[in-house]
């Protein structure tokens, strides 16, 4: 005797070896034994043979109308022994009896199982929705295998259109299309952005990773809203005239500097700060903005700019105008350039010019310094700066002679292509402005502690950098205390200290009290965003580092090892990975064959060659 019975939502049939009354032992065509419950038996037979059972019963199943099988089931409950008598018009043997329980369970949109070898058949409303629901369900699905078919074939669906930006950077996996994309890359072992791309979908690469950027930190675009400033009492005019020192690029021109020399002999330093505070109140339109982008957004060709163009340009210390800012004038001893004083105000300062680092830095540099050739604007309060410069770098405990010296890398896109220079970082420039920058933020931070205000400092202890409201030392740059308020136009929490620093200066109340919840989120806010905005930065960079090699169709490069397969390459700041590379120290040059550049995955593949000589 064998028999027909239900396993894992399946059907199956075995033969009898022993019937225990509530179970049997069953032997399979294969000749696997089991133990089979008697509840799960719908039919005993001993005709057709086992092996033909199954197949013939389910040939019959495929001959048997659902909807006619539908219309002969009564509202109650039945068994498939039941209707399959209702159905043939007789009483069904074995194998009709086992084709009409294959179809009920088969079709469970028609029949509701509610037990073994039990059904009841669907009411008609619900039936009707039901199958208008699975046809959509059909549609849908072919639909979904059309798009399929035409990523394969790298044909853009029609479905994609405006909806890229969304599969690229932030996929629902519920949507039809990225199942499609997600199938279709799984096909063609491509990633979605390289599949789009051969698609069509993607012709440029560097707008792919900068609208992954906007598309994540600005989705509703980087255009502003208007912005009115508020008004503000007549400053006084500075007796001083300045001049700043800035990139070729830069627009935000936050700092400047005026030198005067002071009928006891000394020197008058004056360092002035470009002072939007006065007219961005806390809480005004213009704060909102501010505080919601926290900082101007840098990378080779273009930036964001923290402030409207409106707000820039009304506050930038641009040459040729009398611009208000916060000025810090720091008396210096004539002799042995010791600061003896300091005395900070709020007023009008004439800019006088705009130096930049291109044509500055050939004129002002260590060599020009070195055999007195003064013959470029403002040579001789350069000349004083830079001495200055070099004592505050030695007060500050720092060596003022640096052999490790770091190189910084310019790039410039024009008509895009790109131009990557390189520039020594601590040159007589940048120490220039670093050391007064230094100098106003370290001094600037202490006079507000002591007036019990408080601020947003940068501290560094034990080789951590953090930021924090209370003052504390930074051990990296030798100083008691260190605030950020030298950039009030291209960062947030420079625009809040320098709210403080007014606030103190004119006995008012602060701006911020203590535990003031707004400062501390801005400062939590400001910390996460800066990361961000630099990490981006820097994969820009590498994307235009990637874009010259092929632009230079460079082949071959020089590369130094930094540790185990990943190297440096000369020239560019461009790090890849070298899976070919020995094992080689740190610091050992090589050479590289460049195999390919993926401008999507950023990377570079890259052969080792062989190991260079170091020149003797």
């Amino acid at each position: 005797m064998n028999i027909f019975y239900e396993e894992d939502g399946g059907f199956k049939v075995g033969s009898i070896m022993a019937d225990n009354t509530t179970s049997l032992q069953v032997e399979s065509l294969s000749g696997k034994r089991s133990k089979v419950k008697a509840a799960n038996v719908m039919l005993r037979f001993t005709q057709p043979t086992l092996a033909e059972f199954i197949s013939l019963a389910e040939t019959i199943a495929k001959e048997i109308e659902v909807d006619f099988l539908w219309e002969c089931c009564p509202p109650e409950e039945f068994s498939f022994e039941q209707i399959a008598a209702e159905y043939f018009g007789h009483a069904p043997d074995s194998l009709e009896a086992a084709a009409v329980q294959i179809r009920l369970h088969g079709a469970p949109i028609y029949f509701h199982k509610k037990g073994k070898g039990r059904y009841r058949a669907a009411p008609k409303d619900i039936l009707k929705a039901a199958l208008a629901g699975a046809e959509k369900k059909r549609q849908l699905l072919a639909q979904q295998e059309h798009m399929t078919e035409q990523l394969i074939a790298f044909e853009l669906p029609d479905e994609f259109s405006g909806k890229l930006d969304q599969l690229l950077y932030k996929p629902d996996r519920n949507s039809l299309e990225v199942k499609a994309l997600e199938t279709a890359c799984s096909t063609t072992h491509l990633s979605a952005a390289h599949l789009l791309q051969r698609c069509g979908a993607l012709p440029s690469t560097h707008d792919y990773h900068l609208h992954r950027f906007l598309f994540e930190h600005f989705p509703k675009g980087i255009d502003f809203v208007p912005v009115e400033l508020s008004s503000w009492e007549e400053l006084p005019l500075a007796d001083a005239v300045a001049f700043s020192i800035d990139d070729a690029a830069t627009t935000e021109i936050d700092d400047a500097f005026s030198v005067l020399r002071l009928a006891n002999g000394n020197w008058r330093i004056g360092v002035h700060i470009a002072a939007p505070a006065l007219g961005i109140l806390r809480e005004s339109e213009g704060d909102r903005i501010a505080a919601q982008r926290l900082s101007t957004v840098y990378m080779p060709g273009q930036k964001i700019t923290m402030l409207p163009d409106s707000v820039v340009q009304a506050f930038t210390l641009s040459a040729g105008c009398v611009c208000p800012a916060l000025s810090m004038y720091n008396e210096v001893d004539g002799a042995s350039l010791a600061i003896v004083g300091h005395e900070s105000r709020v007023e009008r300062i004439q800019i006088k010019e705009n130096l930049r680092h291109d044509t500055l830095e050939p004129l002002f540099n260590e060599e020009t310094l070195a055999v007195g050739k003064l013959d470029y604007p403002h040579a001789e309060e350069l000349t004083l700066l830079w001495n200055l410069a070099q004592k505050l770098e030695a007060t500050r405990g720092k060596p003022s002679d640096n052999n490790t010296q770091q190189i910084d890398y310019n790039f410039n896109i024009e008509n895009d292509r790109v131009t990557i220079t390189q520039r020594r970082r601590g040159s007589p420039i940048d120490k220039v402005v670093s050391e007064l920058m230094i100098l106003v933020n370290s001094e600037w931070g202490k006079h507000l502690a002591e007036h019990g205000f408080v601020g947003i400092y940068r501290t560094q202890q034990n080789g951590k950098v953090k930021m924090s409201t209370v003052a504390a030392p930074h051990q990296g740059l030798g100083v008691s205390q260190y605030m950020w308020s030298s950039s009030p136009l291209r960062r947030y929490v420079d625009l809040l200290n320098q709210r403080q620093i007014i606030a103190m200066l004119r006995n008012e109340e602060a701006v911020y009290p203590k535990n003031d919840t707004a400062l501390f989120a801005a400062m939590r806010d400001f910390d996460v965003m800066y990361g961000i905005y630099g990490e981006f930065q820097r994969q820009m960079e590498r994307y235009w580092c990637l874009r010259w090699l092929q632009q230079e169709y460079v082949d071959i490069v020089e590369a130094v090892v930094l540790r185990e397969n990943l190297v440096k390459l000369c020239n560019i700041p461009l790090v890849i990975k070298v899976p070919s590379l020995p094992e080689l120290s740190a610091n050992t040059r090589v050479q590289l064959a460049l195999v390919s550049v993926d401008l999507l995955d950023l990377n570079a593949d890259a052969r080792f060659v062989a190991k260079l000589e170091e020149d003797s």
